[in-house]
């Protein structure tokens, strides 16, 4: 961002031209709640410089302009919580059903991926665009199960270092927060002092 940043505010200001001007779209504006018809955007370097009524200033010799004739313009949606896995597809096989229809980023609770592989299974799902909440109760049922991988509280605080790991996942293991497990009482305090989420599901 603070690479792009001089250059984003250049095109909004029509110092520097845009690679990119979508005019005359109806922008669905998701914090407010609103549809704003007559909306131009102005794109450079893949990321937006200009949003309002007019983006005529940011139009030079070789700016692809495409009129949206009304059409909607919809920022890249977001998945709150999924298991990938669990549609018995890859997450790159995911992304490439789901990206056409507008998601463009996903958190995902990858549990069965490392219930099988362990932490190498969490860090192979992982690509750009989809931020992983590190499952936490691996296996899910200690002592009634035979899984591949068991995930360690050591697992947990390795994970919180990476990139797109943005916090504990479901935390389904309820008995063992109320009794103070310490397995569980590990990974919540290795997520907590990463500065990460600890996640549950309702």
């Amino acid at each position: 961002w603070t690479e792009c940043a001089p250059i984003l505010v250049d095109v909004a200001m029509g110092r520097a031209k845009a690679d990119l001007v979508v005019r005359g779209g109806k922008w669905v504006n998701v914090h407010s709640g609103e549809i704003i018809p007559g909306t131009d955007l102005a794109i450079i370097h893949g990321r937006f410089a200009y949003c309002g009524t007019d983006a005529s200033h940011c139009i030079g010799p070789e700016t692809e302009v495409v009129d949206a004739n009304g059409r909607y313009l919809v920022p890249g949606l977001c998945d709150g919580h999924m298991h990938v896995e669990s549609g018995m597809v890859t997450v790159t096989e995911f992304t490439r059903a789901v990206i056409p229809h507008g998601t463009t980023s996903m958190f995902i609770d990858p549990h069965e991926i490392a219930n099988v592989l362990g932490l190498p299974g969490v860090a192979m799902a992982m690509p750009v665009n989809v931020h992983v909440q590190m499952p936490s109760c691996v296996p899910s049922a200690p002592g009634l199960e035979t899984p591949g991988a068991t995930i360690s509280v050591a697992d947990v605080e390795e994970a919180m270092t990476w990139q797109n790991i943005i916090g504990l996942g479901e935390v389904m293991n309820f008995p063992g927060v109320a009794v103070n497990d310490a397995k569980m009482a590990g990974e919540v305090a290795a997520t907590k002092r990463a500065g990460k989420t600890v996640g549950g599901h309702y």
